[in-house]
């Protein structure tokens, strides 16, 4: 599987990224499972978080690197600060409050990839990426990013790190999918849009995006008239993303594969470098991503997919 090179780590990102928001102690025979059978393939990150499950996320994957003995194979990601109601977490005592929990729940003495889970604009760059870069220098983390984030703010935060020697953000973490979001899914969170895409393709800035596969929209399981997905329709149901549907449909009876797998492979093929987070819970799930990993798309072909061309 084609890896992601970041400055500061030991090992490239895997292009299929393991999503853990469901794992918890309680299902950790399906846990080892899922990342066993995710390594098989050749994954090698795991994406977390805080706040997933109440913490219980984090100690499930603690509890499978102990067992496997294979902390040194893997990218354990996990991001903080995300709010707690109304109050905001991005700050320089949040952040390290919530990570030596991550890291104690994680059974590691640092993660390999740390990621802010929201933004807040109150608050300077400078302020934040002074902080990372303490964690940085104190071996807690190897590389960190923005989940969330506009691309206006990534650029700020890099712009103060070059400015003044110090590390910037690495990655970026936003909803990036064929079926483009017209409202965020859940608040505050970002997805990308024609300047964000715009501007990852000038900067070369990786991309890792969570809701890769539209939650589902293109496994063929909904259509215009199927409106019994609340979530769904709010997001992702109208004109121009069904039209972007049937033209995945068209493209993967071409290709011999299936609509869903096209989806991932837009993802994938984009023109700077982009991973995706998955959560597939059963061996047929994990073929299809590893196989969406072998499709090559042109960059017309992806154009085309997403609308920008006729």
């Amino acid at each position: 599987m084609k890896k992601i090179n970041l400055p500061g780590l030991k090992q490239g990102v895997s292009q299929l990224i393991m999503g853990s928001d469901y794992f918890a102690p309680e299902v950790f025979e399906l846990v080892c499972t899922n990342l066993d059978a995710y390594t098989a393939i050749g994954g090698n990150t795991i994406d977390t978080a805080f706040i997933y499950c109440g913490g219980k996320s984090e100690q499930a994957i603690g509890m499978w690197l102990e067992e496997r003995k294979n902390r040194s194979e893997i990218n354990v990601w996990t991001k903080g600060a995300h709010p707690q109601g109304n109050e905001s977490r991005v700050n320089k005592a949040a952040i390290y409050e919530e990570l030596m929990i991550s890291l104690e729940r994680l059974r590691t003495d640092y993660v390999d990839l740390y990621a802010l889970h929201r933004d807040d604009l109150n608050v300077p760059v400078g302020h934040i990426i002074d902080a990372l870069n303490e964690h940085v220098e104190a071996g807690r983390m190897l590389a960190f990013g923005a989940s969330n984030w506009t691309a206006d703010r990534i650029a700020e935060a890099n712009r103060y790190a070059a400015e003044n020697g110090l590390r910037g953000f690495t990655f970026s973490s936003p909803n990036l999918s064929l079926a483009k979001a017209q409202e965020p899914y859940w608040r505050n969170c970002i997805s990308v849009d024609d300047e964000t895409l715009a501007w990852h393709e000038r900067s070369g800035l990786p991309l890792f995006s969570w809701s890769a596969q539209a939650r589902g929209f293109f496994t063929g399981r909904f259509s215009p008239e199927d409106r019994s997905d609340a979530d769904l329709v709010r997001v992702f149901y109208n004109d121009a993303n069904w039209k972007r549907y049937y033209r995945a449909e068209q493209l993967a009876g071409e290709k011999g594969v299936s609509t869903i797998q096209i989806a991932l492979a837009y993802v994938l093929n984009q023109s700077f470098p982009a991973a995706a987070i998955i959560g597939p819970r059963n061996e047929a799930e994990m073929k299809s991503c590893l196989e969406a990993t072998k499709i090559t798309l042109t960059q017309e072909e992806v154009r085309w997919l997403d609308l920008r061309t006729e």
